[in-house]
């Protein structure tokens, strides 16, 4: 990786819906849906549908910082989720699918903070929110069926409800921001 190339970890519930919306952003090189946050290794997806691996889904994107930043990627990860809901996200429930930011260094870590401390000072969220600010450890990829989800199953229900209204959301007010 070059210098300019970094890595951001997100969960904020579904990966498949978080997935489809960061890999629509320019900049973004990568985005591989998978399992982090836990204590088990090498966790499978029934595993963490069971909830107890302690892993989030989430997703890792990997970036080029001189076309979007870190704080433009936290942007549109408050944007496009509830980060006042403790472990759930709609009608996803349980500790897979809260809300949490895996930092790789100290300013990402510092970047998250601040900008959730932004978001609390402004009253964006009728609501505390609860994201999850912690030290990145370890990555699992998902199954080859979690990845590129939205772009190979677009017109089940579940994509249509969830994923097809965020997407909407990121077209209308972030287009500058879209490949």
């Amino acid at each position: 990786m070059t210098e300019n190339i970094k890595i951001a970890i997100f969960a904020g519930g579904c990966f498949w819906c978080t997935e489809a919306i960061f890999k629509s952003l320019t900049g973004v090189k990568t985005v591989t849906s998978g399992y982090t946050g836990g204590h088990i290794k090498n966790p499978a997806y029934r595993e963490i549908c069971e909830g107890r691996t302690g892993h989030a889904e989430g997703i890792k994107i990997t970036y080029d910082e001189t076309i979007i930043s870190y704080n433009e990627l936290l942007e549109i990860f408050f944007v496009t989720h509830d980060p006042t809901t403790l472990n759930r996200q709609g009608n996803d429930v349980g500790n897979q699918y809260r809300s949490a930011i895996f930092h790789t260094d100290s300013k990402q870590k510092d970047l998250a903070e601040s900008f959730v401390e932004f978001l609390e000072k402004e009253k964006v969220f009728e609501s505390k929110i609860v994201t999850e600010i912690t030290e990145f450890e370890v990555f699992y990829d998902a199954e080859s069926n979690h990845q590129d989800y939205y772009e190979n199953n677009s017109n089940q229900p579940y994509c249509e409800i969830m994923i097809a209204p965020k997407l909407k959301k990121i077209k209308t007010y972030y287009s500058n921001k879209l490949k």
